[in-house]
């Protein structure tokens, strides 16, 4: 089973390809990009764990992503925009409120 994990849009972009739970290949975006803490979508480091496993996209199992994809984009557009149109940080509450529900066998 290979899965390729995404890390981006905060800060030290980059992706990894794991291979039936062994690490196969891992790179930060800024080794091609120069770019100190390169934040960008990490389009070299996928690219560079595909080929190190001979892989094209059709061939993964799982493409995951490290972050709560909801906070990711309010903080992007929270760190982008003077007045952000959307602010979806409560969704952070209501995760936590689930998980305590769950947690606690509450109906």
């Amino acid at each position: 089973m290979y899965i390729l994990g995404v890390s981006a849009f905060y800060h030290d972009a980059a992706a990894a390809l794991i291979k039936d739970g062994k690490i196969i290949a891992a790179s930060q975006e800024e080794r091609f990009t120069r770019i100190k803490h390169d934040s960008a979508l990490p389009f070299h480091s996928i690219d560079y764990c595909l080929k190190e496993e001979n892989l094209t996209p059709d061939k993964l199992d799982c493409v995951v992503f490290y972050d709560n994809s909801l906070l990711t984009l309010d903080r992007y557009y929270s760190s982008n925009y003077k007045y952000p149109f959307i602010s979806l940080n409560f969704y952070h509450h209501l995760i936590w409120v689930e998980s305590m529900r769950e947690f606690y066998k509450l109906e």
